[in-house]
C-alpha cells in the first residue's frame, strides 16, 4: 500500500547531508584509501558509479532553508546530520537555529586514541541534539574492525551516554575492502555490550540474511535503509520487517546521494504491511533516538 497520510509531515529521515557543492558522502576519507584510478575521477560521490546523478545534486550548494523546503515538500519532519567530534560547532548552529528539524550523531575515529575519544564524549555531551554516535569502518585510515578493541571504548561510552551506534555493514560502495564490515563482526559486540542499540547501514549486502538473522537474536539491532533506493532494498528485510520485524526497520533516505523525488516515489511502490509503516517511517526512529512522539 502507499504512505499512509497520516504519517506525512512526521517522517524521520536517518542519513541526510547539506551539500556544500564540494565532494561529501565521505569522499575525502575515500579519496586517502582508495588505490585505483577511476575513483580519481569522481568529483563528488566516493561510489559515483553507483549514484550517477548524485554529483549533478552535490555540485550545488544548498543552504538548509532549503533543505528544510525539501524536507517539508516530502513530508519529513526530522533529519539526521553528521557531527564532526573535532569541529562539532557548525550543527550544532543549525540545531539551535531550526529547532526540531535536526538531530546529529558524531562521528569516531578510533584511530586517533584518547584524544579522538575525548573529543567524541565531549562533542555528544555538548549539545542535546546529539543522538547518536557514527562509524564507517571502512573509511578509516586504517580501517577498523566492527569488532576490534580500539572500538569498545566507544561501545562503552554510548552505554554511558545512552545513545545509539550507527555502523556501515557489508561489500561498501566505495572501493576499498570491505572485511571490516563483514555483518558476523556485530554479534560479539552485541554480545559484549547488551544495552547498546546498534543501527546497520548501507545494506549489509550480500549478507542481508544474515543481518536478518543477527536482529532475529539480538533485541537491539536494528537496520536502516541508507545508501539503496526503495526498489534496491533487500527482500527479505522487507520480508522480516513485514513479519517478526517491524520494529527493527528505520527509514533513511540518503539526501543528497538520492534525490528525495526518487525517494519518496519509490517507496509508494514498497510493499510494506499497514503495521509497518509507521514504525518504519517514524516510531522506530523516534524511540532509538530518543525524539520526541508526534505532535
Amino acid at each position: 500500500m502507499p504512505i499512509p497520510k497520516n504519517l506525512v509531515g512526521s517522517i524521520v529521515d536517518c542519513m541526510v547531508e547539506i551539500p556544500t557543492g564540494r565532494a561529501g558522502m565521505g569522499m575525502d576519507a575515500a579519496r586517502r584509501l582508495t588505490k585505483d584510478t577511476g575513483t580519481n575521477e569522481f568529483s563528488h560521490h566516493p561510489a559515483q558509479y553507483l549514484f550517477k546523478d548524485a554529483p549533478e545534486r552535490m555540485s550545488q550548494a544548498s543552504d538548509p532553508e532549503q533543505v528544510i523546503a525539501l524536507m517539508d515538500a516530502h513530508g519529513i519532519e526530522w533529519a539526521l546530520l553528521d557531527v564532526d567530534a573535532r569541529h562539532p560547532e557548525h550543527a550544532f548552529e543549525l540545531f539551535d537555529r531550526f529547532p526540531g528539524r535536526f538531530f546529529g550523531a558524531v562521528g569516531i575515529n578510533p584511530n586517533s586514541g584518547m584524544k579522538g575519544l575525548r573529543a567524541f564524549t565531549s562533542a555528544a555531551r555538548a549539545h542535546p541534539m546529539v543522538r547518536a554516535a557514527a562509524f564507517a569502518p571502512c573509511l578509516c585510515m586504517p580501517q577498523v574492525d566492527i569488532d576490534a578493541a580500539l572500538m569498545y571504548p566507544y561501545y562503552a561510552a554510548c552505554c554511558e551516554l545512552g545513545i545509539p551506534l550507527l555502523t556501515l555493514v557489508g561489500v561498501p560502495g566505495p572501493r576499498v575492502p570491505f572485511d571490516c564490515q563483514r555483518p558476523e563482526r556485530l554479534d560479539r559486540v552485541c554480545y559484549d555490550f547488551p544495552e547498546l542499540n546498534i543501527v546497520m547501514r548501507h545494506g549489509g549486502e550480500p549478507w542481508t540474511d544474515l543481518c536478518v538473522k543477527l536482529m532475529l537474536k539480538w533485541p537491539g539491532l536494528h537496520y536502516s535503509t541508507s545508501a539503496f533506493a526503495p526498489k534496491h532494498y533487500p527482500r527479505d528485510v522487507i520480508e522480516y520487517a513485514n513479519t517478526r520485524g517491524s520494529e527493527k526497520f528505520i527509514f533513511a533516505g540518503y539526501y543528497p546521494g538520492l534525490s528525495w523525488e526518487r525517494i519518496m516515489g519509490e517507496l509508494e511502490q514498497l510493499p510494506l504491511r499497514d503495521h509497518v509503516w509507521e514504525p518504519f517511517l517514524s516510531g522506530n526512529a523516534r524511540r532509538v533516538f530518543g525524539l520526541p512522539a508526534r505532535g
